[in-house]
């Protein structure tokens, strides 16, 4: 009869052996990307036309229209934040969401040709902690207030918490592939030039992808992702495969 330790082996090589073909087939999505994002040029504002469309510019705002993020309290158009509790979990500790939201808006993205509207809604984000703290400052103290969320233990002690936004503000430079389609703030026909009645968002495609990386950086990222995808995911499989045989006495 097996003991503990190889049974427990055995049951975490069938785990492995299902995020390795998770991510083996993931690194065709990802490979898909990549050429996408190599194969379409890269536009200027002016001369959009309807369809998929790369563009890299400067996130605009109007005053009205930006948001504040709750914690630092920035100027942005997107953020996305969470808050995260620091939890012993048996022999381990690990940091646990326990709350997150996304809230954003309508912005501007323009470069030396002009400007057009974007929708953020639906997209992939590429975009990194611009905001962490473990500190209940008073602005995030009322914002959980305000929001009813506990910070303190039932002893009366502050609960482990870090807080973190991740946003996209005004002056940012933003690469997005999306799909350019009508804008519904203009009314046909009225536009004074072709963008006008144009917006950024997200088309037939499943592929919507905004970042705060140029191009270059982009496909950097995406082609490590493939190679973690198929190189990473089919090693797994292999190791796995191979324990998994080897219990069963098939090897």
């Amino acid at each position: 009869m097996a003991d503990d330790g190889a049974m427990k082996m055995f049951v975490y090589s069938f785990v492995g052996l299902g995020v390795g073909v998770y991510l083996f087939f993931k690194g065709f999505t990802w490979l898909r990307e990549k050429r996408l994002i190599e194969n379409t040029p890269t536009s200027k504002i002016r001369s959009l036309a309807m369809g998929r469309v790369e563009i890299f510019g400067k996130v605009v705002a109007e005053a009205k229209k930006k948001i504040k993020s709750p914690f630092s309290g920035a100027d942005c158009v997107y953020c996305k934040w969470t808050i995260e509790e620091y939890r012993n979990q048996g022999k381990s500790s690990r940091w646990v969401v326990v709350k997150e939201g996304v809230e954003t808006n309508h912005f501007n993205l323009q470069d030396n040709t002009g400007k057009v509207l974007v929708d953020p809604k639906d997209s992939q984000l590429d975009i990194p902690v611009d905001f962490e703290s473990k500190k209940l400052t008073e602005p995030i103290k009322k914002y959980l207030d305000g929001e009813a969320i506990k910070y303190k233990s039932w002893l009366g002690f502050n609960k482990s918490l870090r807080f973190r936004e991740y946003y996209l503000a005004p002056g940012d430079e933003v690469y997005i592939m999306g799909s350019a389609g009508d804008n519904p703030f203009v009314e046909d026909g009225s536009a004074q030039n072709n963008v006008d009645d144009i917006m950024i968002q997200k088309g037939k495609s499943d592929f919507y992808y905004i970042s705060d990386k140029p191009e270059t950086a982009v496909l950097k990222k995406f082609k490590w992702k493939v190679l973690g995808g198929f190189l990473g995911g089919g090693a797994l499989i292999v190791v796995c495969l191979f324990y998994i045989f080897f219990f069963i006495g098939i090897l």
